[in-house]
């Protein structure tokens, strides 16, 4: 999946859309990456001496894999995210890297799903979390 197919799936634009390429994806599990580039707005200002890549935007980026997973091209919804337990960050990611987003399904009840994350770099796990979502039907403009 490339960037024109995550874009017709999540509603995401820059400088917050934070998964570039799907690498594999079936039922319940999805594999993502995202390059880590200096040129990143938030790099100005999260340790201009020492850019670290945030870790909120590691959670983000695995609710946006994880919405790839749950939503089809031209679904007209939008995933919400609802909750992160159990979110654990254990490396720095740093400008050059790619994170390497692996999202798989646990539970699924009514419309809230709940999944595993995991993000890494060099096979190095730098961040790990459970994270509820939900999808939303989108409302056209006019309706």
């Amino acid at each position: 999946m490339n960037m024109e197919d995550i874009m017709r799936i999540l509603p995401h634009r820059f400088p917050i859309l934070l998964v570039d390429k799907v690498i594999e994806r079936d039922e319940k599990k999805i594999v993502a990456i995202k390059n880590v580039t200096i040129s990143e707005i938030f790099f100005l200002g999260h340790f201009p001496e020492y850019p670290i890549y945030p870790g909120v935007l590691i959670i983000e980026g695995m609710a946006q894999t994880a919405g790839l997973l749950l939503l089809k091209p031209d679904q007209k919804a939008v995933p919400l995210f609802l909750g992160i337990d159990s979110a654990r960050f254990k490396s720095p990611v740093r400008p050059g890297d790619v994170l390497r987003y692996e999202v798989e399904i646990v539970e699924s009840k009514l419309n809230v799903v709940k999944v595993r994350a995991k993000a890494s770099v060099d096979d190095r796990i730098v961040a790990t979390a459970e994270l509820l979502l939900g999808v939303k039907k989108r409302e056209e403009q006019g309706d």
